[in-house]
Parts: structure tokens; C-alpha cells; sequence
């Protein structure tokens, strides 16, 4: 038991963080499974097991239990929009959306992946996988004008933060996320948000969750960043070879 390497999952009850997490508890013959949430709820939610932390990723002190002692970290978080009350879709227009106070994207996927990743270095983690969005090559893409969060341009700080830690990572840069059954499609991986040209721009969540526990296995995905897509179900074979997968991407950043 004592070999096992301790994997972090933060944002774990989060859409895919909750995957992650189960696949992490799955694998307990490979992996020792931590969660980090934000609150008892986020907790409760996902099982309410003593391997599940609590914490806000804005305030460093308060998420350094939850990396005492770990091997590896997959990031989850990530700032959620809301919708701002008083909508009424009968009457047309769109809505707006808002973030809360203290949960902007700059204080959340730069403030608090940064916080995470200079924990993670004084814990020696050996590997950090982070999962963030495709669309970051583009300052005008609209996910930048959600609550005028400029969301992707803080996860590529945070990502180029990560990139120049030292640490090695695995950054995924995720299309379109689908609530679909995973393990049913080939994945495709590429680079720069040329998937975003294509009908492979879209990737079932329980397939992203697959990806980040697979980086953990292989060598051949370290200190890559790629983005994934994946090709629709019954179309062509679903990958399961993950070390061919993470050898096609040459990519650092």
C-alpha cells in the first residue's frame, strides 16, 4: 500500500472533478484518492469520505492539509458563471451572467491554480494535470465576455504559470464538454484551437476524467499540452490505447 502514489483531485465535486474522484477511489490499485471541495456540501455530495478536504483555493492556508503528503494533483477548479436573476427567456434577449463575489476568474483559475501549483511544489508533487479550455488562443472568444470575466485569458496564465514551474504537467485543453457515456469514442488530441474548426470540437466529460487519470499512468504525457476533442460515437474505434495517444502530442504549451 505504501507504494501507491497520492493523487489529489481538486474541484472534486465538481461535473468532472466527481469523475475523477470515483475513478481515482476505483483505482485504489493503483492510485490513494484526496478530494478537495469547497464546501460541506460539495462534500456530502461526493460521498463525505475523511479523504475529502475542505477548502478555498483563494486562500492559501486554508487548502494546505489536503496537500500534505501527496504525489500528484489534478485541477479541477474552475470560476462558474451564474446567471443573473430576473430573467425571462418569454421575453427574448439573452442572459447575463455573473460571478459571485471573491469567485471571479482571476481570483479562481489564477489566483487559486497558482495557489495550488506552489502547494503542490512544497508538497514535491511529481506531476500536476490541469484541466482547462480550448478557445485561449483567441482574447476575443466569447467565454472572455461571461461576466466579463475573461475567463480563458486567466486559465493561460495560470496554465503558462504552471508550464514555467519546474513541476511536470499535463495541461488539457478540453473542447466543449458533453454529459455523454465515456469510453465509447476515439479521442483526438490537438494544439492552438485548430479543433475548434472542426466537428470534433466536443468531448464527453467521463472521457476528460479518463485522460487526466491515464496522464497520471504515462510518461509520454508529461510536460504536454494538448487540446481534446473526440470523433462522434459509432463513427470509429474508441481509443483505448492512452500511451499512442499522449505520443502524438509534441506540444509543451
Amino acid at each position: 500500500m505504501a507504494n501507491l502514489p497520492t493523487v489529489l483531485v481538486t474541484g472534486a465535486s465538481g461535473r468532472t472533478g466527481q469523475i475523477v474522484y470515483k475513478k481515482l477511489k476505483e483505482g485504489s490499485d493503483k492510485f490513494v484518492a484526496k478530494g478537495l471541495v469547497r464546501t460541506a456540501e460539495g462534500k456530502e455530495k461526493i460521498g463525505g469520505e475523511a479523504d475529502v478536504f475542505i477548502g478555498d483555493i483563494t486562500d492559501a492556508a486554508s487548502i494546505n492539509p489536503a496537500f500534505q503528503g501527496i504525489d500528484a494533483l489534478v485541477i479541477l477548479t474552475s470560476a462558474v458563471p451564474k446567471m443573473k436573476p430576473g430573467f425571462d427567456p418569454t421575453k427574448g434577449g439573452r442572459p447575463e451572467f455573473i460571478f459571485e463575489d471573491g469567485q471571479y476568474p482571476e481570483q479562481v483559475d489564477w489566483i487559486g491554480q497558482k495557489n495550488q501549483i506552489d502547494a503542490a511544489k512544497v508538497a514535491g508533487v511529481k506531476h500536476i494535470v490541469v484541466v482547462g479550455s480550448m478557445g485561449g488562443t483567441n482574447p476575443d472568444h466569447p467565454l472572455n465576455k461571461l461576466g466579463n470575466g475573461n475567463i480563458l485569458v486567466w486559465k493561460r496564465k495560470a496554465e503558462q504559470y504552471l508550464a514555467d514551474s519546474g513541476t511536470p504537467y499535463t495541461i488539457i485543453r478540453a473542447g466543449g464538454l458533453l454529459d455523454k457515456e465515456g469510453g465509447v469514442r476515439e479521442l483526438i488530441v490537438g494544439k492552438d484551437d485548430e479543433l475548434l474548426q472542426t466537428d470534433t470540437k466536443t468531448v464527453p466529460r467521463a472521457d476528460v476524467a479518463e485522460v487526466c487519470i491515464q496522464a497520471l499512468l504515462f510518461e509520454e504525457a508529461k510536460n504536454k499540452a494538448f487540446d481534446l476533442g473526440s470523433k462522434p460515437e459509432g463513427t470509429s474505434s474508441p481509443t483505448k490505447d492512452f500511451k499512442a495517444l499522449f505520443s502524438q502530442v509534441t506540444s509543451r504549451f
